[in-house]
């Protein structure tokens, strides 16, 4: 009967801590990707043929996905799969977590809602190409947007950010009659065009990132002959592109040469000059890559011939951009504009190892731009800061994984430590997606955890009720021997 007693006290010990744990996980129903928490139990050693009792056998975190819920935070982020998010506690530790409720903090470094920075791999110094080689930062004379693009290959993620200064405001005619002449126009609508050209061939370059061959410009001639125009033309006439533009006899062969060729120069992405002398114009796209169609040249109804110079290359990869780039930085110099790229780029090779610093947030800390603000977003564990239509790569939040994720040490604030049954972390982020504008919500479940309360406080009772009935019949065995 004595034996029975403690039976029942380890059964209210057992139950005790049962009913603790459910507690626990429910009132941690609605805290940020909590785990709950799991008791199992174990029957104690046996004596005679009888048990002595029951005591927990283990307390293990469910590490089951937890539900997503959009927020208007850009800062939240939540996983989507396996893995944890790596921080670095007061003492320059290394703890892991769930819960990617974080903010930018004083200093500019992703931070948790406690302070602790977020560890990842940090963007290196920007990488710039400028018309003025002291600018290398974009300022508030780089007011003219001209791209933006994102890049992502086997070993790293770039941004590229072009801005100009309002080439709109400071172009002026260039060239002279006859010579490559520009209106301002027309100067205008080459770097436009060259702008929208340089925004295309990058996002082909995103798709299929290569090194590639470069473009090409296409060039044709054609030759009015002065003598046969002085004699007896009335009109000159020819196709680019599938529009004809014709040119009346006027004073001289030579004025109506230049005019006609001046016409062909301001034709968008496009320049020609004419030697007077022969009557040869030659007409070069400006656009790197692109297909010229010139021909149907006349003298009134005679047909002359069109002779190719070059045909255009179109090329592709990083080469193909560098040769528009090349091309549109031209356009707006001649333009009387300033152009400025900057490229910033977060390497891949410290990823596997988990060699994470601090990320920082604020573009002036890292010398991408004057105004160190802008809209924090993300994309797959890549950090962007927005800044009108530049977004700029800051860096990228890595995850890790354990082998044996239960082995995990529980430190509370919804951090775990890794300990010796865990083992080392490794890199998880082939294994899950980070949500943006997102939290991961606990995994307790306030319903199953109601029924187990019950079932635990039932157990408690019928434990309780087991020492009572031990303790009436042991009061009656000693009135027995009385």
């Amino acid at each position: 009967m004595i034996a029975s007693l403690y039976t029942g006290i380890s059964g209210l010990d057992s139950y005790q801590n049962a009913l603790n744990v459910e507690s626990n996980n429910i009132s941690n129903v609605n805290t940020v990707a909590y785990k709950s928490d799991n008791i199992s139990f174990a029957d104690m050693l046996y004596q005679n043929g009888y048990g002595t009792g029951t005591t927990v056998d283990n307390i293990a975190k469910s590490h089951t996905q937890g539900g997503l819920k959009s927020t208007s935070n850009s800062y939240d982020m939540a996983i989507e799969g396996q893995g944890f998010f790596v921080v670095e506690t007061k003492n320059l530790e290394a703890n892991y977590t769930r819960a990617g409720n974080f903010k930018m903090g004083d200093n500019g470094t992703l931070q948790t809602v406690d302070g602790l920075n977020v560890l990842g791999l940090s963007a290196s110094a920007p990488e710039v190409i400028a018309t003025n080689p002291l600018s290398t930062i974009f300022n508030k004379t780089h007011a003219q947007f001209i791209g933006q693009q994102s890049i992502t290959t086997e070993t790293e993620v770039r941004s590229i950010n072009i801005r100009a200064t309002d080439y709109g405001k400071s172009a002026v005619p260039t060239g002279t009659s006859g010579d490559n002449y520009k209106s301002k126009v027309s100067i205008i609508s080459d770097a436009d065009a060259l702008a929208n050209l340089y925004r295309s061939q990058l996002s082909l370059y995103a798709t299929n990132p290569i090194e590639g061959t470069p473009s090409t410009t296409a060039s044709s001639s054609i030759t009015f002959d002065p003598a046969r125009i002085n004699n007896s033309t009335k009109t000159l006439s020819l196709y680019v592109d599938g529009t004809k533009y014709t040119q009346d006899y006027d004073t001289d062969a030579t004025t109506t040469l230049k005019k006609l060729t001046d016409q062909l120069s301001i034709i968008k992405g496009y320049k020609a000059s004419v030697d007077t002398v022969t009557g040869e114009i030659v007409i070069s796209s400006l656009k790197p890559g692109i297909k010229s169609e010139i021909g149907s040249a006349k003298i009134d109804a005679a047909i002359l011939d069109t002779k190719k110079i070059a045909d255009a290359v179109q090329g592709d990869g990083l080469a193909a951009v560098i040769s528009i780039r090349e091309a549109l930085k031209k356009a707006i110099e001649d333009a009387g504009g300033e152009f400025i790229e900057i490229s910033n780029t977060v390497s891949l090779a410290d990823e596997q190892s988990l060699t994470l610093g601090n990320i920082q947030l604020k573009l002036d800390s890292i010398n991408v731009s004057t105004n160190p603000f802008g809209e924090f977003t993300t994309d797959d564990g890549n950090l962007y800061i927005k800044q009108g239509d530049n977004r700029f790569l800051v860096g990228r939040v890595v995850t890790a994984t354990f082998n044996d994720i239960l082995g995990l040490e529980a430190k509370g604030n919804n951090l775990y430590a890794q300990s010796v049954q865990s083992g080392e972390p490794m890199a998880a982020d082939s294994y899950n997606t980070i949500k943006n504008k997102t939290l991961e919500l606990s995994n307790a479940d306030v319903g199953d955890g109601l029924v187990n309360l019950m079932v635990f406080q039932r157990s408690f009772e019928a434990n309780s009720k087991s020492i009572t009935t031990s303790d009436e019949l042991l009061k009656t065995a000693i009135q027995l021997k009385k």
